[in-house]
């Protein structure tokens, strides 16, 4: 057994920035401990953000964060013998890290040609209330709503 919980890491503001949110979307878009790929990919993709819309680039990632993030989903609870999906409110620092998840790994998905123009296009979808995570939030949210049933379920 664990004699205490960890004691919480916090991530220094990135250069550009200064935000801890920025160092934590470009850690979870590292790849084999690349941190200075994933951060040229992020100001790269920020920038042609800022270009498209006309905007600031950085307050439309903001919103398109704003936009993904979940309020509930549901976990599996096994009850005598059944199993069902009990929904349940989303901490916020998992909140964030679902966000992020989502963002990338259907950036990723995308059919542009590199990393950059994958990235921009989510985000900016994304920040309109479209594009494949905000699908994903919606889902997660119908699903919740869905099992509201079995609320008196939770743990």
């Amino acid at each position: 057994m664990r004699k205490g919980k960890p004691k919480k890491r916090y991530l220094l503001p990135d250069p550009k920035y200064k935000n801890t949110l920025v160092t934590k979307f470009v850690n979870y878009l590292m790849i084999q401990g690349k941190k200075n790929v994933s951060y040229s990919i992020f100001y790269e993709a920020i920038n042609i953000v800022s270009e498209k819309t006309s905007e600031d680039g950085i307050e439309v990632w903001n919103k398109a964060l704003e936009n993904i993030m979940p309020s509930v989903e549901v976990k599996s609870r096994r009850v005598g013998g059944a199993t069902f999906q009990v929904p349940l409110e989303v901490r916020p620092e998992r909140k964030i890290n679902l966000g992020i998840k989502w963002l990338i790994g259907y950036a990723r998905q995308r059919n542009e040609k590199t990393m950059v123009d994958k990235l921009a296009a989510e985000i900016i979808a994304a920040s309109k209330g479209e594009g494949a995570a905000v699908k994903k939030k919606d889902d997660t949210h119908r699903m919740a709503q869905a099992n509201k049933a079995f609320s008196h379920f939770r743990f």
